[in-house]
């Protein structure tokens, strides 16, 4: 049930609060949970990278190119290193894990993404 996880609150998993957010969130909230977590993600990239690509100033196209790959990769690497699949780096996910550098540069990032999409009609070489 909700809160009641084996894994998270039975001290199974090692800094469940920060690296391993998603496998928390996955307990408590299952496969469709998990879904729409990357889902939303997905759609976060798409606007990163459809922000980049309708910019008109060079730094906000290659900003918001390499900070969407950034996050992808970010996720990727979180995502895999929860499976088993790669060891373990402490690579925080995006948004979701606590931490204060980390959501401190994500916020930054999505800040400037988000000047690039208002200001967009200006041509800036």
């Amino acid at each position: 049930g909700f809160l009641q996880g084996t894994q998270s609150y039975l001290e199974f998993l090692p800094e469940k609060h920060t690296d391993f957010i998603f496998t928390l969130f996955s307990e408590e909230h299952g496969f469709i949970g998990s879904i729409f977590l990357l889902i939303l993600y997905a759609i976060l990239i798409y606007r990163i990278i459809k922000i980049g690509s309708n910019s008109r100033s060079y730094f906000g196209r290659l900003f918001c190119f390499g900070f969407g790959s950034a996050i992808f990769i970010y996720i990727a690497v979180n995502m895999s290193m929860v499976l088993g699949l790669l060891p373990i780096v402490g690579s925080p996910l995006p948004i979701m894990s606590y931490g204060g550098s980390s959501m401190l540069a994500t916020m930054i990032g999505l800040s400037i993404v988000m000047s690039t999409k208002i200001y967009n009609k200006q041509i800036i070489n």
